[in-house]
């Protein structure tokens, strides 16, 4: 849509405050209400008689003039350019939205990454050891797995795992005196 301005003259507003006064001062004329056929044919007959009268008559009141400062189409033609610019308005937020939709997916593929990475250095130890009696654990856990029904096939690699896992004990806690 267009922006406009109003200018306001001094000149314009002694204009206003004088009408005003002469209004107050002046009886309201009302006009008898005629139903539009009749006004217009009253009109007709009026212009056959008389012509003239309906063309230098001067209006009571604020005398007519163009617009000045901000010209209004006519109102046909408006509303066609106020739909242009509403369809022209949704076009342009639809390009804005798929703009904002591209970097959203760009930046949550760079926090995904960012995170992934931060992630994988937190819980990442600088030196890993392997862990101790993971054969015997891996063996254990598999047969149990197998043998959900008859655990006690297990036993021997439970014990074996066991015994891994007391020898590695003891050997830390020497380590450490």
């Amino acid at each position: 849509m267009g922006d406009f301005s109003i200018q306001i003259s001094p000149d314009l507003v002694n204009r206003l405050v004088n009408d005003g006064e002469k209004l107050k001062k002046k009886p309201r004329r009302t006009k008898p209400k005629i139903p539009r056929e009749s006004a217009r044919s009253q009109t007709k007959v009026n212009e056959k008689h008389d012509p003239e009268v309906h063309k230098t008559a001067p209006s009571p009141g604020w005398p007519v003039q163009p617009p000045l400062f901000f010209p209004v189409p006519p109102p046909a033609h408006s509303a066609n350019t106020e739909l242009d610019a509403i369809k022209a308005v949704i076009q342009e937020s639809e390009k804005v939205l798929e703009k904002l939709q591209k970097q959203e997916e760009s930046m949550v593929k760079e926090v995904t990454e960012r995170a992934k990475d931060l992630r994988d250095k937190e819980f990442k130890l600088p030196y890993q050891k392997p862990m101790p009696c993971l054969a015997d654990y891996d063996a254990c856990r598999t047969c149990y797995k197998e043998n959900g029904n008859d655990i006690l096939k297990c036993a021997p690699l439970t014990r074996s795992y066991y015994d891994c896992v007391r020898r590695v004990k003891q050997q830390v806690s020497s380590a450490d005196k």
